[in-house]
This record gives C-alpha cells, structure tokens and sequence, in this order.
C-alpha cells in the first residue's frame, strides 16, 4: 500500500530533502512504505542536475537549492502543490521512462478532473496547455504554457522527487529564472486558467488520479 502525507502551511525544502532521504532508505531496507507526500513550499528556485547558470536571472530573488533532481531550474512556492513521490519501480517495473511518462499521464489525468486539456509534449518534460488566446509563436504555432513541472532522481530503482501542480502560485515569481531551460513558453495555473480549483480539490483529484495509473 501507499502511504499517503499531507502537510500543512509551507514546509522548507531541507525539510523535503531529509524527508524523501529517510523514506527511501527506509523503502530499501524495507522498513518504510511506499509514499507520497504533499506539500506547499516558500518561495524559492531548485536547480536541478542540467541546471544553466545563464538560466538564473535573478539570483538575489529567492533563495536557490541544489536539488540532485534531474532537470534545470524550477520554482516552487505557495498556491503551487508539490507531489513528491517515493516509489520502489524494483515491484514497478525498472523503466525509467516508462515511470516519467506514468507521471505525466497521472498529471494530465488530474487535470482532466477541472475540465483541462493538458498534455506532455516531445521534447519537453512537464505537462502543457494551448493557449490559443495568446499571440501565436514566432513560427505561427498555437501558443502553449506550462502548467505542471516533473522532476526525478532514483536511487537503486527507488524514486525521489515527483511533480509540482501550479492552482494558484503568483507566476510573476518565474520571471527569475527561465523555467527548465525552456525559453520560448510561458506558465499558467489553474486560477489562471479560469479555474476556482482549491488545494483540497486537486489533492482528491491526485489521489484518485494516482490509483487509476499506477494501480492499473
């Protein structure tokens, strides 16, 4: 079974990396369940394993945490839910792809619960929306946004890490970095979106959501 934590109020991302590191040493030795962890984080940017120096714009905006994630730079901060996944893919299969794609299919599956049609794109981790309401792109392509970020590290097939929803973070807070090295598109949320979602709705939706791609 997987255990299942919700955290309250914003919790600090050491806090997080202590956390994920008890939790999966203790799925190795067998002591500890599978988890997942929801939380809510200060504003602040990760960097992860690709990171680009160039890719920080504004170093002196947040504070900035090495992250042993893989992946570029991100942000995470309050109104922006943070699902952090310690699995044992040595019971779920040794695909390290298969498992970032269940990922994006379990965020894109959530979404669906709000009436949003998201999904992953080649070339480019995380999950997307068309925003055909915006300027096209240079090359006459329907505008996109991003609306949920995957990041991962695995250790002896256990994984860390996991997925970050944006329902309604201030998305002025990007502007200090280029959002995993990604520059051409922009970030949106749920509330953005025209969606009244609350926490409390997108973790009821994750929580069904995960059962129906990973349990299936």
């Amino acid at each position: 079974m997987v255990e299942w934590l919700i955290s309250k109020g914003l919790t600090p991302y050491p806090d997080a990396l202590a956390h994920m590191e008890n939790q999966v040493m203790g799925i190795l030795a067998g002591t500890a369940p599978e988890q997942i962890w929801l939380v809510e984080h200060p504003p602040m940017y990760t960097a992860g394993t690709s990171a680009k120096k160039a890719d920080l714009i504004a170093p002196d905006k947040f504070e900035v945490f090495e992250s042993r994630r893989g992946g570029e730079y991100t942000y995470h901060g309050p109104g922006q839910r943070v699902a952090y996944a310690m699995l044992d893919l040595n019971k779920r299969g040794r695909d390290v792809r298969a498992y970032v794609s269940k990922l994006e299919a379990w965020v894109i599956a959530t979404l669906t619960d709000f009436s949003v049609q998201a999904g992953s794109r080649e070339g480019r981790v995380g999950v997307w929306v068309d925003r055909p309401e915006h300027p096209a792109l240079p090359d006459g392509r329907v505008a996109e946004d991003k609306i949920a970020a995957i990041g991962v590290r695995i250790r002896r097939w256990v994984t860390f890490h996991g997925i970050s929803i944006n329902v309604e973070p201030d998305l002025s807070h990007y502007a200090g970095i280029v959002p995993c090295g990604i520059a051409d598109y922009g970030v949106t949320s749920l509330v953005d979106l025209g969606i009244p979602a609350t926490m409390d709705d997108l973790d009821t939706a994750l929580k069904r959501c995960f059962a129906d791609v990973f349990d299936a």
